[in-house]
């Protein structure tokens, strides 16, 4: 295996650390059937996963040639929250990796504040990153920009190639090959089980299918300081723990 080397991993959240995307998917398309807007799920997976919601707004814009009513946005995020703290969860085997993690860590999402803060307390992880949380809000163009990213390893006084991109989304992992990282698509959240590809030509340096294979290549490396809880049995997605 490859020596894995690196001064800085930079995690995605939505999808990467909180298996959240399909709860996002199902508030937003139930919202838009009250209006009379029809969006199936392969259309939230093209044309909103891993976009901010300006950006989502936009394209929903030219999808439908009428702006959002001025609360739709309020009115997500209020009921996105409520779902979410029912039912949103850390992503299965990421709370032991990051008990063991040695590496310089960050999260990077193109969610707004709000949003990502309560994601991050919700599950359990605001202790493992502390203040070292970015949002979208600090940079003035979004994913698939790199901008975040490349402020992100600023922030951390790291060079981009010595940076680990973890994304699940094809704008981030846009965004973090943009910036000159290594990009490792990672695959264990529960829209990508439910279908969500990748384009073939995009050029991610690894796929990952969930935490327990992540953590394994991490205590391989040294990366991290002790291996996974449990090795996953066959067609076992939970290795570890979870919120």
């Amino acid at each position: 295996m490859a020596t894995l080397d690196f001064d800085l991993i930079i995690f995605d959240c939505d999808g990467v650390l909180v298996d959240s995307e399909m709860l996002s998917a199902e508030v937003l398309t139930a919202q838009l059937a009250e209006l009379g807007v029809g969006l199936s799920f392969e259309q939230f997976r093209t044309e909103f996963l891993g976009r901010g919601f300006a950006s989502a707004s936009q394209c929903l814009k030219q999808r439908t040639g009428h702006d959002l009513p001025p609360a739709f946005a309020q009115d997500y995020f209020t009921r996105l929250n409520t779902v979410f703290a029912e039912k949103l969860h850390a992503m299965p085997g990421i709370l032991p990796l990051l008990d063991s993690l040695q590496t310089a860590h960050c999260v990077a999402s193109g969610s707004i504040p709000p949003r990502l803060d309560f994601s991050i307390k919700v599950c359990g992880l605001e202790h493992y990153f502390g203040e070292r949380v970015y949002s979208a809000a600090r940079v003035k163009h979004s994913k698939p920009a790199p901008d975040l990213f490349l402020y992100a390893a600023e922030q951390h006084s790291v060079l981009p190639h010595r940076c680990l991109v973890l994304e699940d989304s094809e704008m981030g992992v846009r965004a973090g090959l943009a910036a000159g990282m290594t990009v490792w698509h990672f695959a264990g959240g529960a829209h990508i089980k439910a279908g969500h590809r990748l384009p073939a030509t995009l050029g991610v340096h690894r796929a990952i299918a969930d935490m327990a294979e992540l953590h394994d290549l991490f205590y391989k490396a040294g990366i991290c300081n002790k291996g996974p809880v449990a090795l996953r049995p066959a067609g076992d997605i939970t290795s570890g723990t979870q919120a």
